[in-house]
């Protein structure tokens, strides 16, 4: 990983903004093509067929829908059907089939064999979204259909954010795909973002993950305290991860001509759970809303059945973050947090004070990680029943030798990870962007990071990614 993201930062990424600028205008769909498929298949060379297969159906799909939509509905509703069919099979057969057959095994007397796959496609779940988008866009008539396959393949494969999202909807960038124009302003802002992107990732993330594995090694004589500033230090890792990627992308898709929508907008401020949800993976719950919740009936159809499809789009959430039944317990507590807000507690927030509301929406939004992180391969409802029980042991150690340890030594990262989860640093960037020492500031804090970040990934060996198992 570590090797690999070198090349990427030094090799991979100089040589196709090179050849991007070079290229003729006409031909740099066709190279955009090209060299997606080469950053998919670098490290998983046999699932680019797959990914072409996604982008051959869709097409086709897409090409029909738009051709039978006046003329024939129904069949044009066919082809909208098919492409959801071969999408979420595809989907399904490598993400999910393996936990159905477990789960099948546990009724009395069944033994099936599970086959063993190979892992998972890296990223399926963002671009499987990504296409089931076109078709729907295009039957809903909100994108126009797109005649080359090549332009088309593309946005399925774009490099930038296609194996971490944000999941972009083709009605988003259709017309960005033929028309974008590159300009010097737009590859400026986009490195840095791209900058700020990898210093969370980096900096930042990467710390906090160490912390907080290193806490996980000592268990039960952590004491509680150290329970709860371990579970902190995942919070915080598992946000500048995954906002950190997210910035990368857009960064990367400025300096390619395109501007993606924003994915994360300080969720840890909000003041309740309602609110984080609509700071956190923007891009998922806009798709979630889109095409799943909406369809249901929204809360067009009475407060029960706007419970219901709460609940239905809150499972789907859950499921389409792994295999694991943590994942679908994650998404329904988050799912039943919101319907209580709705019921109980939207009118009893709002007469609260400020930091209360804000110490309510972190207290639940630290549970919720402790759930999502101990999936099957982390020890399961086991391990997660534990760690809550170490979190509230009150009556024992208030914190462990070790775990003291590891908190004074990355207490000023937390420290720094807590500010910068804040509009804090925005704050003072907009008043620095006012002054005339702007562009050489940016200059230095864009070198600062690459220097500080490649040095840090050539001294350590640390480097995980959360969301690639998505």
């Amino acid at each position: 990983m570590v090797f690999s993201s070198l090349i990427f930062l030094f090799a991979y990424l100089p040589i196709v903004l090179a050849a991007y600028y070079i290229c003729p205008r006409k031909w740099r769909n066709l190279l955009l093509f090209v060299v997606n498929l080469v950053f998919y298949g670098w490290g998983e060379p046999v699932f680019v067929i797959l990914m072409v297969i996604s982008t051959i159906v869709d097409y086709t799909c897409g090409y029909f829908i738009d051709k039978n939509r006046e003329s024939n509905p129904r069949r044009a509703k066919g082809f909208l059907i098919a492409s959801m069919i071969i999408n979420l099979s595809m989907l399904g057969f490598f993400k999910y089939s393996g936990m159905l057959l477990r789960t099948v095994n546990l009724i009395p007397g069944v033994d099936i064999p599970i086959p063993r796959l190979p892992d998972l496609p890296i990223g399926i779940s963002f671009y499987t979204f990504q296409t089931m988008s076109y078709s729907i866009d295009v039957y809903r008539r909100e994108a126009p259909v797109q005649k080359n396959i090549i332009t088309f393949g593309t946005y399925v494969s774009l490099f930038p954010q296609l194996i971490a999202g944000p999941i972009v909807r083709y009605k988003d960038v259709a017309y960005q795909l033929d028309h974008r124009r590159e300009t010097l302003d737009d590859f400026t802002k986009g490195v840095c973002i791209f900058c700020v992107g990898l210093a969370k990732k980096v900096l930042i993330a990467n710390q906090m993950g160490a912390m907080w594995e290193a806490m996980l090694s000592t268990g039960q004589d952590n004491g509680w305290l150290g329970s709860w500033v371990g579970i902190i230090g995942y919070s915080l890792q598992i946000y500048f991860d995954f906002s950190g990627y997210s910035d990368m992308a857009c960064g990367l898709g400025n300096m390619l001509g395109f501007e993606f929508l924003k994915n994360f907008n300080y969720p840890y401020i909000s003041k309740s759970i309602t609110e984080f949800w609509r700071r956190w993976h923007i891009s998922l719950g806009t798709w979630f809303r889109e095409y799943v919740y909406i369809p249901l009936g929204g809360n067009r159809k009475g407060f029960g059945r706007q419970i219901i499809n709460l609940l239905i789009v809150w499972f789907l959430t859950g499921l389409w973050h792994g295999a694991s039944y943590n994942f679908i317990l994650w998404g329904l507590y988050f799912g039943l947090l919101l319907v209580i807000e709705k019921l109980v507690l939207k009118k009893w927030l709002a007469k609260c004070p400020a930091a209360v509301q804000h110490i309510y929406s972190l207290f639940f939004i630290i549970i919720g990680w402790v759930i999502f992180y101990f999936a099957d391969d982390k020890g399961g409802m086991p391990a997660l029943g534990q760690f809550l029980g170490s979190m509230f042991n009150f009556g024992g150690i208030v914190i462990g030798e070790n775990a003291l340890t590891l908190v004074m030594s990355y207490l000023p990262m937390l420290i720094v990870g807590c500010a910068a989860a804040t509009p804090l640093g925005a704050l003072l960037y907009k008043k620095v962007r006012a002054t005339a020492a702007a562009p050489a500031l940016q200059a230095v804090y864009c070198v600062a990071v690459l220097f500080i970040s490649t040095a840090l990934l050539v001294a350590g060996s640390y480097n995980p990614f959360i969301y690639f198992r998505f």
